[in-house]
């Protein structure tokens, strides 16, 4: 009965997304770039192993991975998203890239990822999401998630709207309601609840407040295999 109903409300959540982007896709990355500020540091940063694995959950356009392949040259890139209208702006932007065959593209729910990808590519040395926890209803069910997939030494990074801490509260508010237009909601317990995570499972996490606190990035490392050198 729990699987039934996760799968409901994942085509809930997926028909949402795809009626907040239908009319939007084709200008998303155009309108995005001047507010979903922290993106490319959070790429820069990635530092994939030679040959490693790098998954985007909720790759969206796939902006993110394009330019992460050509940062990263020597790595595999992997994304999916729920959003089937994202990922046919998707695919036009791999080809007219011409990265079509460096990146692989999948279609799937953060809450449940492994399903979203075949058996034998489910382990990653990097993984991130790009403002997209702030639109997935569970969003600590998203992350627990992705550390399942994460490698030994392995690292999930993260880039979200913040809560603004240091800029004016009348710009913090009219930001809040603009983005609830969109369904999008700062996760403001991000920082507590990537704390607790921690304390659970040994990771190391690092936080990297932007922009006065406008995005919140954070960087989430597993530590090696027990016995392992």
């Amino acid at each position: 009965m729990d699987d039934i109903l996760r799968k409901r409300a994942s085509e809930r959540h997926a028909k949402l997304m795809d009626r907040v982007y239908r009319s939007q896709s084709g200008i998303y990355d155009l309108t995005r770039k001047y507010y979903l500020l922290g993106r490319d540091q959070l790429i820069e940063e990635l530092d994939p192993p030679p040959g490693g694995r790098v998954l985007e959950i909720g790759c969206g356009t796939a902006r993110n991975l394009v330019r992460a392949a050509k940062v990263w040259p020597d790595a595999e890139f992997y994304g999916f998203d729920i959003s089937s209208e994202m990922l046919k702006v998707a695919g036009k932007n791999l080809a007219q890239s011409g990265m079509a065959e460096r990146i692989t593209l999948y279609q799937g729910d953060a809450e449940n990822p492994a399903l979203a990808m075949p058996a034998d590519i489910r382990t990653f040395d990097r993984i991130f999401l790009s403002f997209c926890l702030s639109m997935i209803p569970d969003w600590q069910g998203a992350i627990r998630q992705a550390l399942t997939l994460l490698e030994p030494e392995g690292e999930l990074h993260i880039v979200d709207f913040g809560q603004s801490e240091q800029l004016p509260p009348p710009f913090r508010a009219l930001l809040l309601q603009w983005l609830a237009l969109f369904h999008v909601e700062p996760r403001r317990h991000l920082r507590r609840f990537l704390d607790e995570i921690d304390h659970e499972h040994g990771t190391k996490s690092e936080f990297i407040p932007q922009y006065r606190g406008y995005s919140w990035r954070f960087v989430v490392r597993r530590g090696a295999c027990p016995g392992k050198a």
